[in-house]
């Protein structure tokens, strides 16, 4: 950050100042210092808008200040906002019952974030594996993928292989086996009668929206069911219509036995996940197994129950493989002049930069002058992630703008080699 200070206006510079002397440095944020959103836009102190295609890392799938969720937030809070599951608030079975049938589920254990409700899948797993396939307690395993991300919490970050994740955090939580993504017969090699579940993201995404191969998802569930060996997919961001369908496994025809989700179940407006499943699984856990003061409030109810009647319409579904070809087929049109590699579904793309030409951080410095506001991961990809509620317009915005700044970091890096 001390380097881009100088891109921020004396207001912003404030800001960032104050929050980098009284908050931990666990980020690293952008030279933004934003105050409001609507719809896919984001405005900063200062009044310039910006194309939101960060969305909070799809916590914002629905952009910002959704009309409907708002109205079913203030009505909520109006009533009662938090009561604790120790006793019954009306709305929580709407809600559990809409998510659980999105899915094709019977149940569903609510919580707060995506690495809560990670963890809490990994706990149900384990149970699981002793009380129904009879593992001896102490040696339950469960199998991760290489360049995964589950969240940062003490035993999503032990099944982690991020160095910076795991650095000086040990000991770390026992149990977990990684192997490759994209290789099933990695998966079955690593299973052994101890294993209780393999958990993994259909498309990885802080790795860089890494896609598997056609059939590797589905080879992995054959796998799993011959071997007793739960399935777990995380769509904590490919879920919730990020990728073209409610979830992504349903564009696989894959069926976990878990799934997790969070982040746009919010609506982005508050915290709210969930591990969803059936009763053969999560039947396991009992009262005081586990729990959350916070997990299934009436707030989260009101919003996720929203959040899920806009799902139900497939309205924003349909509208997000309409737009794909839009975004992608730009996107490719890049490949061989600043951009090598573009991976994604729906309205998720992954574009590695040449690094002839910069950075992604350089790339998206750029785009932050062009009012498009992204993020880069592994210092050569840029993650684009419009809100799902985009129009044709703003998508074609994206595009003009991201091709701009491409090409002007192409003639240049040109320019200086014939020089």
């Amino acid at each position: 950050m001390t380097d881009e200070r100088a891109r921020l206006s004396e207001r912003e510079l404030q800001e960032v100042t104050k929050v980098e002397q009284f908050t931990a440095n666990n980020y690293a944020p952008l030279p933004i210092v934003l105050a409001s959103g609507e719809g896919s836009w984001v405005t900063d102190v200062d009044g310039k808008r910006y194309l939101d295609c960060l969305s909070a890392f799809s916590a914002t799938t629905f952009g910002h200040a959704y009309p409907k969720f708002l109205a079913a937030a203030r009505d909520q809070m109006a009533t009662i906002s938090l009561a604790s599951r120790a006793v019954f608030v009306e709305g929580l079975g709407d809600f559990a019952e809409g998510l659980a049938k999105l899915a094709g589920k019977d149940q569903v254990l609510i919580m707060n974030t995506g690495a809560e409700a990670n963890e809490t899948a990994i706990k149900v797993a384990r149970k699981w594996g002793v009380k129904v396939k009879g593992v001896e307690n102490g040696r339950q395993k469960v199998i991760g993928m290489q360049g995964n991300f589950h969240g940062r919490t003490m035993t999503m970050v032990s099944l982690s292989d991020d160095p910076v994740a795991r650095a000086d955090y040990g000991p770390y939580t026992p149990g977990f086996e990684l192997v490759p993504f994209n290789d099933a017969a990695a998966v079955e090699r690593a299973i052994d009668d101890d294993t209780v579940a393999v958990i993994l993201e259909p498309i990885l995404g802080e790795a860089g929206i890494l896609l598997p191969d056609e059939g590797y998802l589905a080879e992995v569930r054959r796998i799993t069911r011959e071997r007793n060996v739960l399935l777990i997919f995380d769509e904590v961001q490919t879920g919730l219509g990020r990728t073209g369908t409610t979830f992504r496994f349903q564009a696989e025809g894959v069926e976990p036995d878990l799934i997790t989700v969070a982040k746009a179940l919010g609506g982005g407006i508050l915290p709210v996940s969930a591990v969803i499943g059936n009763e053969d699984v999560l039947g396991v856990l009992t009262p005081g197994a586990h729990g959350s003061t916070f997990g299934g409030n009436p707030m989260a109810a009101a919003v996720g129950q929203a959040v899920v009647d806009e799902l139900a319409s497939g309205t924003w579904q349909r509208s997000n493989q309409e737009l794909h070809p839009v975004l992608f087929d730009a996107l490719e049109s890049l490949i061989g002049r600043g951009v090598t590699e573009v991976r994604g579904a729906g309205l998720w793309a992954g574009v590695d930069i040449d690094p002839a030409i910069g950075s992604a951080h350089d790339v998206c410095l750029d785009l932050l002058d062009h009012g498009i506001l992204a993020k880069d991961t592994h210092g050569i990809t840029v993650r684009l992630a419009p809100p799902i509620i985009a129009n044709h317009d703003e998508i074609a915005l994206l595009v003009r703008e991201f091709t701009a700044v491409i090409d002007a970091r192409w003639e240049a890096a040109q320019a200086g080699v014939e020089g």
